[in-house]
This record gives C-alpha cells, sequence and structure tokens, in this order.
C-alpha cells in the first residue's frame, strides 16, 4: 500500500517580487513517501524572458546566456503540475515560492496552488527550535546533513537538502530505517529471507496463565467494585 505522497520544492529566481517583474529561473521537485526520498523528481531550468540581475546571478549562478536557450515555464507548466499532483508541497520559506508559482502559473493561465498545500519547513524549524538560526545551511549543520556539493543556492539540490531536514523535523532517522544503499524508501519486507518470514509464521509462542494465576486474578477482581472485566468475561462475573 502506497503512504503518504509529499513533493519537497524549491525554486530561484531574478529577484524577489514577481509584481516588479522578477521570475522563475529554476525549479526542483523532490518526492517523498511517508518522508522518505523516492529518487523521483522534477527539475527544470527556465527561461525568464528577461535580463538576469547580478546580486541574484551571485546567489544561483545562472547567467541570461545559459538561459537563453531553456524552456520557459509555460513550456513546462503541464508537466511540473502533473508531476506535484494534489500532493502537500514542503518549502523551506514557502510565502516566497509559492507567491512565484502563483504569478507563473497565472500568467500560464492555469489555477494558482492553495496556500493550505504548502508546508512550511522555515516555519517548523522556528516553533522546534525558537531563538536559534532557522536558514537551510543551519539546519543542514544542525541534522549533520552533508553540504559539500552546495557551491551555488540550486533549486533541485536544496529540494533534496529540504526533504532530508523535513525527514528530521517530523520524527527523524528512526523513520527511514528501511531504505535501500541510495537512501531511497524499500519494502521492509525485501530484507527478510523467504525461510525467515515461514519460521516467523509457525514460531509464535502463546503463554497462557496457570490454574493458581487464574484463581489469584478471580480472586484479585471479587475485591475491585464494579469491576470492568465482569462485562467482557460473564464466567467470572457468575463465579464472583
Amino acid at each position: 500500500m502506497r503512504g503518504k505522497r509529499e513533493i519537497a520544492l524549491d525554486t530561484e529566481t531574478t529577484g524577489l517580487e514577481p509584481e516588479e517583474g522578477h521570475r522563475i529561473v529554476e525549479i526542483g521537485c523532490v518526492e517523498m513517501i511517508d518522508g522518505i526520498r523516492t529518487g523521483n523528481t522534477f527539475h527544470k531550468y527556465l527561461n525568464p524572458q528577461r535580463d538576469m540581475p547580478e546580486e541574484a546571478q551571485r546567489i544561483h549562478g545562472l547567467s541570461s546566456d545559459f538561459l537563453k536557450d531553456k524552456p520557459t515555464f509555460k513550456q513546462v507548466v503541464k508537466e511540473f503540475v502533473s508531476f506535484i499532483g494534489n500532493a502537500p508541497l514542503v518549502i523551506h520559506n514557502a510565502a516566497f515560492d509559492m507567491k512565484f508559482l502563483n504569478a507563473e502559473l497565472i500568467n500560464a493561465k492555469h489555477p494558482p496552488l492553495p496556500g493550505m498545500r504548502a508546508i512550511d519547513t522555515l516555519m517548523m524549524a522556528k516553533r522546534m527550535f525558537p531563538g536559534s538560526p532557522s536558514s537551510l545551511d543551519a539546519l543542514c549543520k544542525r541534522f549533520n546533513i552533508d553540504l559539500g556539493k552546495r557551491v551555488y543556492h540550486g533549486a533541485l539540490l536544496d529540494a533534496e537538502l529540504l526533504a532530508d531536514i523535513y525527514l528530521e523535523l517530523t520524527g527523524g532517522k528512526q523513520n527511514s530505517l528501511w531504505q535501500d544503499e541510495t537512501g531511497n524508501a524499500a519494502d521492509p519486507m525485501l530484507y527478510i529471507p523467504a525461510a525467515d518470514m515461514a519460521a516467523m509464521a509457525t514460531s509464535i509462542i502463546v503463554i497462557e496463565p496457570t490454574e493458581e494465576e487464574k484463581a489469584n486474578h478471580l480472586a484479585f477482581i471479587k475485591g475491585v467494585k464494579q469491576a470492568i472485566w465482569l462485562d467482557y468475561f460473564p464466567q467470572e462475573s457468575q463465579s464472583a
């Protein structure tokens, strides 16, 4: 039975406000089942059809020259909407990404995403660690998540880091005991040999109470006023 599907999502943009004409230049999505990465991803670089401000390029390293032959958001919107489906979206500082996504969706003549679909890990971290730094980098350091590959902000890499952070924020590694060697979700039954499964099915030990233990139990019930056990064991009610 398939577990709960969620999407860790991150974007890179040309600036801070879509109302000022800024656009998404990269989207990264990582599928999770029960909080664990499945290996299924969505990743696109996008042509913003405008210039790239230097301050934005310093953050994500994406130049206008690099993006000029990439598809526009309108060209990938159907694929994006199909990938996320109806799953909740796990986003760090969700208000920022959601306003850009909805601006792009509306521009592409698609319905915007309702705010209730977003799970904001920034807010989760602030509630869990009040007064402590809550950036993606700070949380990776807190949870000992490797940041070695993060030279620039990148939407797919950040979404992968976010998925690992989300796992920690919602219960930690105990939720990921059943993973394959890549860290992706795996069926726990695959790790139990068939012979061991058969042995487990036939090795259940049933311990019956002795007559003395039964007598002691009945004596105890007799001393309890309106014992609820008597509703379930009428034979003891008669004895009592």
